[in-house]
């Protein structure tokens, strides 16, 4: 049922409540009205539980009070110019069920074709501002599968939120300070001076993928390099200047991760780097800010800060007894920039190890006494991504040296072989299995919660099969364009055109689509009018593996639909309803992958 039509009918509810209370102490405080799907198909289209709810107050038997209510908001529906309803029902003890009118029903086709793009989004963010953070990878190597479910991750989820009327801001941080780069250009130096990763010189822990090889090769040649946002970098060529290397490695690496990210069709408004944060003073702020504010306290020559007055389970050190800050303090400075910036609401994509982080993060927030709300930022926490290929578990690459990169599993997830005596693949053809690599992964990543482990199996995202949801998902919409081509060469016109003049009709005349009664279509129809809460949900939750399982489920619809009914009829009537219905489904399909990042083929 489309969310306009839901309300519409709380609306009547609430009306008929209120007439049924008045005089009555419950008139004051009338419980919200909620409208649910029945556990049971056949007992309606929608149930309501505000007759449960009123007994109590009312001094009412529920199934009386249900009686009541169900009489007036079937009066007070007849009355409207289109009634919505075509049942009212008791049930039980008191519920209420719903069964929609079948105008009702179908009115969904031509809001769909008529709101097209824009079906789907909703207005639930107002406006506001929302900062999501995602990847945030150390710039010390190639983006691994982690890194690729955060981006998988926070890419839809910054959809969503855009789709229910966020006006979001997608944040890579970059955790460019600290042990591990000072690490990255060690191992850098090393390889620059022929020391290899097993010799006893090199760096203990220094990284050893091959992948610092070609950065020290590139970095004697006096190559330059440019990452997204940031001034060029030129190579010194100096296997002495610690420092120039720590740069140029930097920007190599960023620049490489700018690669990945652009091939898996994510983009970024900010990139924030962690060492501004102690260049331009904001750490030693924030340290003085908590001083100034006596929620800090010295132990053993240590800088404490009294966390558990604000939820941790015990006091954080701050700054250490050697020197030096620990690792939440620029994290505190950091969120901190994000309220300054204006963001009411942040969001952060993070692996599970970050679990610690949350309530010592939001205990320097809450002791600086800004106005910051006590849940702030949120957190959606995932877990390890395992690879699977031919049957094994595949756990690293011979590139990154400890692990799967992002960039491999793409290219491994797009090849599928070519047939006998066909010639090279040519650059169209690696586009596609571009794409179809960056179908898969993303969609994978995204089709369990967050916080599930996950399989990623290879050779599933590569099977042209039912067992393939990206493949089950995208066939549905070239199902129906093959479909409209074929309507168009019986008709004698451009599929573009027949398409575009059924859906003009379509939305100016209701009756278009009266034809439109078999159980699959009804099917479909109460399936596609579930997309805006679904979107908006999903939002709400952060939880795009609900938009994932929604697509399959309208996928299994539709091709169940195309498998028992002959769509190209001789009824005219019939076959251009009919035509109306796979165009609201295929923009339904379109508009869900695009929440995701994935594409939909007209051909497979």
């Amino acid at each position: 049922m489309l969310l306009e039509q839901k309300s519409a009918l709380a609306a009547l509810f609430q009306q008929a409540a209120a007439t049924l209370a008045a005089g009555t102490a419950a008139a004051d405080a009338l419980p919200a009205v909620e409208l649910d799907r029945p556990r049971q198909a056949d007992h309606g289209d929608l149930a309501c539980n505000l007759a449960m709810q009123l007994a109590r107050p009312l001094k009412q038997p529920p199934r009386k009070i249900a009686e009541a209510l169900a009489q007036a908001v079937q009066a007070l529906d007849a009355a409207r110019p289109q009634p919505m309803l075509d049942a009212v029902e008791v049930a039980g003890p008191g519920f209420i069920n719903l069964r929609l009118a079948p105008s009702a029903r179908r009115a969904v086709v031509a809001r769909v074709l008529e709101r097209a793009e824009a079906f789907g989004c909703g207005t639930h963010g107002a406006g506001r501002s929302v900062v999501v953070e995602f990847v945030s990878a150390n710039p010390t190597g190639p983006l691994h599968v982690g890194h690729g479910r955060q981006a998988a991750l926070g890419d839809a989820l910054c959809s969503l939120l855009a789709a229910s009327g966020w006006r979001v801001s997608r944040e890579f941080y970059y955790n460019d300070a600290g042990a591990q780069i000072a690490n990255l250009a060690a191992s850098v130096q090393a390889r620059v001076r022929g020391i290899e990763p097993d010799d006893p010189r090199f760096p203990a822990d220094g990284y050893r993928g091959d992948y610092i090889r070609e950065i020290a090769a590139d970095y004697m040649a006096g190559k330059t390099v440019a990452a997204e946002r940031v001034a060029p970098e030129t190579a010194a060529a100096n296997p002495d200047d610690l420092e120039a290397i720590r740069r140029f490695a930097v920007a190599y690496l960023r620049r490489e991760q700018d690669n990945d990210l652009r091939a898996f069709g994510v983009r970024f408004d900010t990139y924030y780097l962690e060492s501004s944060l102690y260049t331009d003073g904001r750490v030693e702020q924030t340290v003085n800010a908590l001083t100034e504010a006596g929620v800090t306290f010295e132990h053993e020559g240590a800088l404490w800060l009294r966390s558990t007055d604000f939820g941790d389970d015990k006091d954080r050190v701050m700054r250490k007894s050697e020197g030096g800050y620990t690792y939440f303090v620029p994290d505190v400075a950091y969120h901190v920039t994000k309220w300054q910036r204006g963001f009411d609401r942040a969001v952060n994509i993070q692996g599970s190890d970050h679990h610690g982080t949350i309530a010592r993060v939001r205990a320097g927030l809450q002791a600086l006494a800004l106005g910051i709300a006590p849940g702030y930022p949120q957190y959606v926490l995932h877990k390890m991504v395992t690879v699977m290929r031919g049957g094994e578990e595949v756990k690293i690459s011979k590139r990154a040296g400890s692990y799967v990169t992002l960039r491999d599993l793409i290219t491994w997830s797009g090849e599928r072989g070519a047939a006998d005596g066909e010639p090279p693949a040519a650059q169209a053809q690696a586009e596609q299995a571009e794409r179809r690599g960056r179908d898969a992964v993303r969609f994978f990543l995204v089709s369990r919660k967050a916080d599930s482990e996950f399989v990623f199996d290879v050779d599933l995202a590569l099977s042209q099969s039912d067992d393939n949801p990206v493949y089950y998902i995208q066939y549905a919409h070239a199902r129906i364009c093959s479909v409209l081509e074929q309507a168009a060469r019986q008709t004698g016109e451009d599929a573009g055109a027949l398409a575009a003049r059924i859906v003009t009709q379509a939305i100016a005349s209701a009756p278009f689509t009266e034809p439109l009664a078999a159980a699959r279509e009804s099917a479909l129809m109460a399936r596609l009018a579930e997309f805006p809460e679904l979107v908006a949900q999903s939002a709400e939750e952060l939880a795009p593996h609900a938009l994932a399982f929604y697509l399959k489920e309208l996928a299994a619809d539709l091709h169940a639909y195309y498998n028992s009914e002959r769509f190209l009829v001789e009824d005219i009537a019939l076959r251009e309803a009919r035509l109306a219905l796979l165009l609201s489904v295929r923009q339904v399909l379109r508009n869900g992958l695009s929440l995701l990042g994935v594409s939909a083929p007209e051909k497979m």
